[in-house]
């Protein structure tokens, strides 16, 4: 419940990385010994990935912001559904525990479903490593004599199956290189994990990755890379309410392409070292944004930023290359007086206000577009239910918009 109107102010301090959480938890299956995660996002995705860990036989402590896991007595064994279903990152599993047994049988994963996201990449990288990849009774069933390197070129950019095949390709005999990767931030950070544990990558980040395979991997210390997806999502909720926000803990340099579109719009922006300050105006221009693959504008924030582009000053254009059915905010939005209409893979948005409704969050990020509607409100109160699904990726969101001065509430239905 959120009754909006009132400029957010003061200063929020962003987590960990929600995408990288989901791909290091696994990663940690590699080692022989215990490894340690810090600034570990307090989400329900990451209290899944542990229950599955800990269904596999890893024994998983956790305090505060800190988890470790000891994969020390972990077996392969088959998670046909149940948890799986609940998490799209579950297909992680199918790498890791590739790597480390030579197989994995693994449910078709579950999370947000706002757009088919086929694994095809995934199997057709764990494929060239030498594995049979087979389908029995709507698992995948995914086995390997022996993984060797390979040279695999990804027909499209792929986060998951970058990670995924860094995963397996990290205990391969010989070396695997993997073309056309993705450059995502979080990449970098499962590489640095890996990479401390014992493999030996090279080119994270980069189009082109170079991994030689290790026959044991080490546990270790890492502290997961801020969440530069919850933090553009507080940057705009920080322009939208007009208010003066300090957002501490991020790294500027990932959120780029949000700066440039908002500065674009008039929006007011300070860049510190750890740190972005977004200081709101009374107005706003219309702009036009993509939504591309990293180092564009992130897909992720394509639905927060719809909600900013409606509280502009004429007709913007956002279009998304990434996903391109990804608009189920918008028919939510619309219900709150919003007048925006999609054609094809994009949403035209003619610039209004926002009134108070009773919505549903559709799955991640359209939850965090209702949020960001909803607080622009003037003294009515907004209904969001379905918020398991904001839960899936927005640490303390309540308690922090509380801080920042938001009228905002849970009820127990």
């Amino acid at each position: 419940m959120i009754r909006g109107g009132k400029p957010l102010n003061g200063m929020v301090t962003i987590s960990g990385a929600k995408n990288s959480a989901i791909a290091l938890l696994p990663a940690a299956v590699l080692a022989d010994t215990e490894v340690i995660l810090d600034n570990l996002p307090n989400i329900s995705d990451v209290a899944i990935y542990s229950e599955l860990l800990e269904e596999l036989g890893a024994k998983v402590t956790r305090r505060d912001d800190e988890i470790r896991i000891d994969p020390s007595q972990l077996v392969s064994k088959p998670m046909p559904n149940g948890r799986v279903k609940k998490l799209r990152a579950s297909y992680y599993l199918m790498g890791a525990l590739l790597g480390r047994f030579g197989e994995a049988t693994i449910g078709m994963p579950g999370g947000c479903n706002f757009e088919p996201r086929p694994i095809d990449q995934h199997i057709k990288g764990f494929e060239a490593l030498g594995a049979v990849v087979t389908n029995e009774q709507g698992s995948l069933h995914i086995k390997a004599e022996k993984l060797r390197g390979a040279k695999i070129y990804l027909d499209v950019v792929s986060v998951g199956a970058t990670i995924n095949i860094m995963l397996a390709a990290s205990r391969a005999e010989g070396v695997t290189l993997i073309e056309n990767a993705a450059k995502e931030p979080e990449i970098v950070d499962v590489a640095t994990l890996l990479t401390a544990m014992g493999a030996k990558i090279k080119g994270a980040g980069t189009e082109t990755i170079r991994i030689e395979g290790v026959k044991q991997m080490k546990g270790c210390r890492h502290s997961i890379i801020s969440d530069r997806i919850q933090a553009g999502t507080y940057m705009i909720m920080a322009a939208a309410t007009r208010g003066n926000v300090l957002v501490d803990n991020v790294i500027p340099k990932h959120l780029e392409a949000l700066t440039a579109k908002l500065e674009e719009m008039g929006v007011e922006v300070q860049e510190y070292d750890e740190a972005i300050r977004i200081i709101g105006k009374p107005t706003y221009s219309a702009v036009d944004v993509k939504a591309l693959v990293y180092p564009g504008f992130p897909t992720d924030l394509q639905s927060p930023m719809t909600s900013l582009l409606a509280c502009a000053e004429g007709t913007s254009l956002l279009t998304d290359y990434v996903y391109g059915t990804r608009f189920k905010h918008v028919p939510e939005l619309t219900l709150m007086g919003a007048n925006i209409r999609v054609e094809g893979r994009t949403a035209i948005i003619e610039g209004g206000k926002f009134s108070a409704a009773k919505v549903k969050a559709a799955d991640l990020r359209a939850g965090a577009a209702l949020v960001v509607a909803a607080l622009t409100v003037q003294n009515e109160v907004t209904e969001i239910t379905n918020v398991e699904y904001i839960d899936r990726g927005y640490d303390r969101l309540v308690e922090n918009l509380r801080n920042l001065g938001a009228d905002v509430w849970r009820e127990i239905s």
